[in-house]
């Protein structure tokens, strides 16, 4: 029977071609590659670093434009390569210009990253780490979904590669891009996932993100969040040199193990004991914490006092984060008026804590809401099937 054909793909398109993609890979795995179509060892680095920054500065999705690299080599790379990025499934845009891929890394493996323009220098790519998560936070959309698994470093590299193709800011060998130009200056680890729990592919991603002669965003510009995996938190500052955000949402551990399950297994007595340890903590590189405003619930005088009380000694900025809803969630956002009244406590005592201003809500962009639609539609497939 002869097949449908459907909707043309973009040549850039992985899903396109059983050709393995360059694009995301670090530098050693690139004279890998290199060395595995022929190219000497001893010149395969030299070589791998010429293709770094075609692929990292200039954002080639073609090795033809490699003008500087052998005409034979370019070609040898096109047969057996491709510098694609993964399938975007969805790219959405909210009315206050945030913007929102889902990108397909497999069958039923999707994740979602966001740009929020107007945070940080000039704006931030909210990058996710993980298929889901294990985490069940409760007032956390993403929670929801199971774990399918743990990105790679190159799929979460990828993730800044579609963003800079999407805003149009590569420059190229006749058009440089000044600092100035850029509208992609921050880098969250907050999107899907635990960061933590995949701590070998978020350093190696955040390797090659911050090398100064390819994508080049600061360490001090990559933020990585995480719910508490306290074991790990000191090893991440000396592997990345990232700041550190904590989602807190709680200062107690009774509340906080029916916010952040994880706390039953690293209470908050071994988490703060943890983020002391954090390399090069002070005024200039203070720690992040995130908490959420959830109505009746952590939004108290009482809590902001203990709140105060908990960072004591911890150089720290608070970020409030209004409750985002989705659907189903069994939370509401705490009234403006409460959330004003706590910040209040927070700054007279010196700290600064910046009621985060909710982004993205109409597509499900925001802080907490994201959540591949995989599992839906998966769910879904399955019952058209039973039926």
């Amino acid at each position: 029977m002869q097949g449908v054909a459907g909707p043309p793909r973009s040549p850039h398109n992985a899903a396109v071609t059983a050709l393995s993609s360059l694009a995301g890979l670090g530098k050693a795995e690139l004279a890998e590659k290199l060395v595995a179509i022929g190219v000497e060892p001893r010149k395969a680095k030299m070589r791998a670093e010429q293709l770094w920054r075609w692929i990292y500065h200039y954002g080639a999705t073609d090795f033809g434009a490699m003008t500087n690299v052998a005409k034979e080599l370019r070609a040898t790379l096109a047969e057996r390569y491709t510098l694609a990025r993964p399938e975007i499934a969805a790219a959405q845009v909210s009315q206050d210009g945030t913007r929102k891929w889902l990108v397909r890394l497999g069958p039923g493996v999707e994740a979602e990253c966001v740009f929020i323009p107007d945070v940080g220098r000039a704006g931030a790519l909210c990058v996710s780490s993980q298929v889901g998560c294990t985490l069940n936070c409760t007032f956390c959309h993403t929670g929801t979904q199971k774990l399918v698994r743990n990105l790679t470093a190159q799929e979460i590299v990828a993730q800044v590669l579609i963003a800079r193709d999407a805003l149009g800011e590569w420059p190229t060998p006749e058009r440089p891009l000044n600092d100035g130009d850029r509208q992609l200056t921050n880098i969250v680890f907050m999107g899907m996932g635990e960061p933590l729990y995949n701590l070998e592919n978020v350093s190696a991603a955040i390797d090659t993100i911050s090398d100064g002669d390819g994508v080049s965003i600061s360490r001090r510009r990559i933020t990585v969040s995480t719910a508490g995996v306290a074991p790990r938190i000191k090893e991440l500052g000396e592997r990345t040199g990232a700041m550190l955000a904590i989602s807190l949402h709680a200062t107690n551990d009774e509340l906080r193990n029916q916010l952040v399950p994880l706390n039953k297994k690293y209470n908050l007595a071994e988490l703060f004991d943890a983020i002391r340890t954090y390399p090069s903590l002070n005024n200039a590189k203070r720690v992040t914490f995130e908490y959420v405003m959830l109505k009746g619930v952590n939004d108290t005088l009482a809590e902001a006092k203990a709140l105060v009380k908990l960072l004591a000694g911890i150089p720290a900025k608070i970020n409030l984060i209004p409750f985002n809803p989705w659907p189903g969630a069994p939370y509401e956002c705490s009234d403006w008026e409460t959330i004003e009244k706590f910040a209040e406590v927070l700054n007279r005592a010196g700290y600064s804590s910046p009621i985060r201003t909710p982004r993205g809500r109409d597509i499900l962009a925001a802080c907490g809401q994201l959540r591949s639609e995989s599992v839906k539609q998966r769910a879904s497939e399955r019952l058209k099937a039973a039926t």
